[in-house]
């Protein structure tokens, strides 16, 4: 259904002759809350989880960092679950969410991870990207990583060294992911990535969904490409894709990313059944974690 829209959007944009560019719908925000509601959150969201996955209150930290954008000063929120003071001596995860909602849709992915290992176990990290939930300003991929940097400056800053570092990036937030361990404009590089459902970069998006025979940069400003990053990519790397993704291939997508990723060691997991997001829900909740704890704790 999604990539039925996409198609329909590049049809209106070039039969009517509009220069409006498809940014909005691959960053596709909702800003129009007052407040994060996590548990109480009644709209839609990734995942239904059980009651067994329960977040202790006094492990739920939100707070708010800032980030430059053109000059101008925006305050990005943050949800950390765990100890804090356990950054400066425990593995953490940093979790890039998807292109849609904001925080609350997430907030039952983030609780699944707090629970790898053990409820507790790692401390998981998700922010909003700018114009998601409280986060200030309008998306752009450019202020995409300057959220994602301040994330990281945030952990640095609480103590999290490289070696106990571990970035997971879901949908759209394989971008910054990729980035991190491709270019790595970051002041971490994680010791260890997550790519979940990626896609292989914004031209492939476009010119899969539409089918059409033209430059994705005619209707996009974006320049991501995450295929290409993973050929720079020295960490181990676990990819896991939906099968039956009807969003992001998984053959022009997925299956090219964990094809170019080729200078370290990687596990896969390929979903039967499985679309763009309840991959979790068709392994099974706890099969999952445990595939990313044994991630984790592989050397090679």
């Amino acid at each position: 259904m999604r990539k039925i829209s996409l198609f329909l959007l590049v049809v209106v944009v070039l039969f009517t002759g509009c220069k409006k560019r498809l940014d909005s719908f691959l960053f596709n925000n909702d800003n129009n809350i007052d407040a994060y509601y996590l548990d109480s959150y009644s709209g839609d969201s990734e995942l239904d989880l059980p009651n067994s996955f329960y977040v202790p209150e006094e492990q739920i930290h939100q707070f708010e960092y800032t980030i430059l954008d053109e000059g101008e000063e925006l305050s990005i929120s943050a949800i950390f679950v765990g100890e804090i003071s356990a950054i400066a001596t425990d593995t953490v995860i940093l979790y890039c969410h998807g292109n849609k909602g904001n925080m609350d849709n997430y907030w039952p992915r983030q609780k699944l991870l707090s629970h790898v290992g053990g409820q507790g176990n790692y401390g998981v990290l998700m922010f909003d990207y700018p114009g998601y939930g409280l986060s200030e300003g309008q998306p752009t991929e450019k202020n995409m990583y300057a959220a994602t940097g301040g994330a990281i400056h945030w952990l640095k800053g609480k103590g999290l060294t490289e070696e106990r570092f571990v970035m997971y990036g879901y949908s759209l937030g394989s971008a910054p992911t990729s980035k991190a361990v491709g270019d790595k404009p970051f002041e971490l590089v994680p010791n260890k990535i997550i790519l979940e459902a990626p896609f292989a970069s914004s031209e492939v998006m476009v010119e899969d969904a539409a089918v059409l025979n033209m430059p994705a940069s005619y209707f996009v400003n974006l320049k991501i490409d995450n295929a290409e990053q993973m050929k720079k990519c020295s960490v181990p790397l676990y990819w896991i894709h939906g099968i039956d993704d009807d969003f992001l291939s998984f053959d022009t997508h997925g299956a090219v990313v964990y094809k170019n990723h080729i200078k370290s060691w990687k596990l896969k997991s390929a979903i039967e059944g499985a679309s763009h997001s309840n991959v979790p829900t068709f392994m099974g909740y706890e099969a999952y974690i445990s595939n990313v704890y044994s991630f984790i704790l592989k050397n090679n």
